[in-house]
């Protein structure tokens, strides 16, 4: 008889101790799997966001007299402030790393008096606006045509003005084209009309106060598209605006290294009920061990029988892990963390996943099986 032969049927016949062994393996394997796959979602959802969503990086003209905010960065807007122009934007996708611009959005920032209202006029080209504030949500219709604004939302408040009003500003009509639903910041406050109505009338052609930039700084280092824009530009200070995202991604490191204390505790629980059932099997059977070494078993045959038991029990406990662990990451990604990102089926985490439980496993039975190796065979045939 085979000794693996002889190791299944040993499984067969103490399939209780061997369901506890691959329930405790299994649990803390899933662990170890939804953590690892969680957290990856994590950084993709992360990275995702980062390629895709609002600006990163501010270019602005070097100046000591800034007069006003636009979104928490002071900006100068009066005529003692020197200005870019519109070809310093269009020389931003000139970089080496153009590639990973995705969006340039120039404005032309001045405080203008609407209808008796104090405000902030943006000068802006919609197409790259849109295309900058994804989280944008217009009450009415994007802008069509050179005459048509978009107000923040406390700006058409304080002008009660709605999608179809008509707005008279530095002495032009405009129709409100959209209204902004709640930003939470200073978009809010902001009346944006088209760049280059703007630049007429304020006198200002080609001139703009600022630029925003979307950089896709997770295939290249952000500070490296900085110093680029830096090098064309060089009349201009530009600011990477990274920190919300830095703190993100921190977020998801301590995520993750709490997540790997987790798993390492819940594995090391696995691992003392392996030791602890194969002890107790061990002393179970005491004389069956008694009986192999009398009929001539090595010590090397005990050891390889019941590391094949753990073998068996552990790549068991592996896939079980992993399909279980997956399964409930998916669920948790979406339905409890609302990531975009899916958890798929990963064949490389299975692996991972199988090796995890086998070292797990062969290490909490190796103490066991030594000792039943040296198991005394006239002491084991004793209490026959």
């Amino acid at each position: 008889m085979r000794l693996s032969t002889i190791a299944l049927n040993n499984l067969r016949r103490r399939r209780g101790k061997a369901a506890l062994v691959v329930l405790s393996l299994a649990i803390g394997v899933a662990t170890v799997v939804s953590m690892l796959a969680v957290t990856a979602a994590l950084k993709a959802d992360t990275e995702r966001k980062i390629d895709q969503f609002g600006a990163n990086i501010l270019v602005l003209p070097r100046s000591d007299d800034l007069a006003l905010s636009y979104g928490g960065v002071a900006v100068g807007v009066s005529s003692t402030v020197q200005e870019l122009s519109a070809g310093d934007a269009d020389a931003i996708r000139t970089i080496k790393s153009s590639e990973n611009i995705s969006v340039v959005a120039p404005k032309l920032l001045s405080a203008v008096e609407v209808e008796g209202v104090r405000a902030l006029l943006v000068g802006v080209d919609f197409r790259q606006e849109l295309l900058l504030k994804k989280w944008w949500i217009l009450k009415g219709q994007k802008p069509e045509s050179p005459d048509q604004l978009i107000l923040g939302h406390e700006a058409a408040d304080r002008l009660q003005a709605a999608p179809g009003s008509m707005l008279q500003i530095l002495g032009k009509p405009f129709r409100v084209a959209a209204v902004l639903e709640t930003v939470g910041n200073q978009e809010d406050s902001l009346i944006y009309a088209d760049l280059a109505t703007v630049q007429g009338l304020l006198g200002k052609p080609g001139r703009v106060s600022l630029v925003e930039v979307s950089a896709l700084c997770s295939t290249c280092p952000i500070e490296e598209i900085v110093a680029q824009i830096g090098q064309k530009l060089p009349q201009a200070r530009v600011t990477a605006l990274s920190q919300v995202m830095k703190s993100r991604e921190q977020t998801v490191e301590q995520l993750s290294n709490f997540s790997l204390a987790v798993s390492a505790v819940v594995l090391l629980v696995g691992g003392l009920v392996v030791l602890t059932t194969m002890m107790s099997s061990v002393s179970e059977r005491t004389r069956e061990i008694g009986v192999f070494r009398a009929v001539g078993f090595r010590r090397s045959h005990v050891v390889r029988i019941l590391l094949a038991e753990a073998t068996v029990l552990s790549l068991l406990s592996g896939l079980i892990g992993w399909a279980v662990g997956t399964a409930g990451s998916s669920v948790v990604a979406s339905q409890v963390a609302r990531l975009e990102v899916p958890v798929g089926w990963d064949p490389l985490l299975a692996l991972v996943a199988t090796a995890l439980a086998l070292l797990v496993g062969v290490l909490g039975s190796l103490y066991p099986t030594l000792r039943a190796s040296a198991l005394d065979p006239a002491e084991a045939l004793r209490s026959i």
